[in-house]
C-alpha cells in the first residue's frame, strides 16, 4: 500500500485547479484572459511584422524590441492555452512532462527578458553618452550575440530545476491551486526535501536578475549625469522620454516578478486568489504593456504601424 501512495518516477499526472472556489463563474473569468491574449499576440506579433518589413527599423534598438517581443508570445502561449482548457472546459489534468515544461519556460523566458531589458539599458546609455560611436559599438549581429548570450545564460540556469522537481516524491496529494504549475508550487506538494529547492528558487533569481538591475541602475545614472551636462532643453526632453519608455517596461516586469518570488518563498499562507493574480501581472500585463507602450512612445515604430494598420 506504501508504494501505491508514494511513487517516485512515475510520469505522475496533476491537478490544476484554476481558481479554487471560483469554478462555477470560470466562463467569465476567461473573458479577461482571453481578451487579454488576443491583444498580447496581436500586438507583439504587429511589432515583429513592422520592425521585418521596414529596412529604416532594422537598427539595435528595434532588435531588442523584437527580442521582447519574443519573449512575451513565448511566456503568454506557456500558460494561457491550458488556463483556457481549464476555463472553458475544464480540463485540469497535466502530466509531470507537461508541468515541467511550463515550469522551465515561464522561467527561463523570465531570465531572457530580465537579459534584454539589461541590454536596453546599456543601448540607452550608448546611444545617450557615446552617440557617435553608437554605430560600432551596437551593431545589429553584436546585439543578436548578446541575446542569445542572455538565452545560453537563462537556459543553462535554468536545466536543475525540471531535473530537481522530477526527482522529488509526491504522495497522494497532486492538487496545484494555480492556472499553471509553478516552481514552489510543485515543490511545497512533495513529500520529500525541498531545501535544494527553496534555495534555488531564492538565490537564482537574484543572482541574474540582482545583476542585470546593477547593470540598469549603473547605465541610467550614467545617462542621468551626461543629461544634466547637456544645455539644450530639447536634448534634455528627447533622452528622458526614451529612457521614461523603459523605465516603463522595467515596472511593469520587474515588479510582480520580484514580489511573486518574495511572496510564494516567504508567505506560506497566501491566499490561492492573491497567487493567481501575482501570476496574472507577470504573465499577462507585460506581454499586452509593452507593444503598447513601445507603439505610441516611439516615434518612429509608431509611425511605421500606423502605415500598416491605417491603410485604405
Amino acid at each position: 500500500m506504501a508504494a501505491l501512495n508514494f511513487t517516485q518516477s512515475d510520469p505522475s499526472t496533476f491537478i490544476l485547479m484554476g481558481i479554487p472556489g471560483m469554478e462555477d463563474v470560470h466562463i467569465w473569468i476567461s473573458i479577461p484572459y482571453s481578451t487579454s491574449y488576443i491583444f498580447c499576440l496581436l500586438g507583439n506579433f504587429m511589432v515583429l511584422f513592422v520592425v521585418s518589413k521596414e529596412e529604416t527599423l532594422e537598427k539595435p534598438m528595434y532588435l531588442l524590441i523584437c527580442m521582447l517581443a519574443l519573449t512575451d508570445i513565448t511566456k503568454s502561449s506557456t500558460v494561457m492555452p491550458k488556463a483556457l482548457c481549464i476555463f472553458w472546459f475544464n480540463l485540469k489534468s497535466i502530466t509531470m512532462g507537461g508541468c515541467l515544461t511550463q515550469i522551465f519556460f515561464i522561467h527561463s523566458v523570465n531570465f531572457v527578458q530580465s537579459g534584454v531589458l539589461m541590454l536596453m539599458a546599456i543601448d540607452r546609455y550608448v546611444a545617450i553618452c557615446n552617440p557617435l560611436r553608437y554605430p560600432t559599438i551596437l551593431t545589429n549581429a553584436r546585439v543578436v550575440m548578446l541575446g542569445l548570450a542572455c538565452l545560453v545564460r537563462a537556459l543553462i540556469f535554468m536545466v536543475p530545476l525540471p531535473l530537481t522537481l522530477s526527482r522529488l516524491p509526491f504522495c497522494d496529494n497532486r492538487i496545484i491551486p494555480q492556472i499553471h504549475c509553478e516552481h514552489m508550487l510543485l515543490a511545497m506538494i512533495s513529500c520529500g526535501d525541498i531545501t535544494f529547492n527553496r534555495t534555488y528558487t531564492l538565490v537564482i533569481p537574484f543572482l541574474l536578475m540582482g545583476s542585470d538591475l546593477m547593470v540598469i541602475a549603473l547605465s541610467y545614472g550614467l545617462i542621468i549625469r551626461a543629461v544634466l551636462r547637456i544645455s539644450s532643453k530639447r536634448a534634455h526632453q528627447k533622452a528622458l522620454n526614451t529612457c521614461t519608455i523603459h523605465i516603463c517596461v522595467l515596472v511593469t516586469f520587474y515588479t510582480p516578478v520580484l514580489f511573486t518570488i518574495l511572496a510564494i518563498r516567504f508567505i506560506g499562507d497566501i491566499t490561492s486568489y492573491g497567487l493567481i493574480i501575482l501570476s496574472a501581472l507577470y504573465n499577462l500585463v507585460p506581454p499586452v504593456l509593452n507593444p503598447i507602450i513601445y507603439g505610441v512612445k516611439t516615434q518612429e515604430l509608431s509611425d511605421k504601424v500606423g502605415k500598416y494598420t491605417c491603410r485604405r
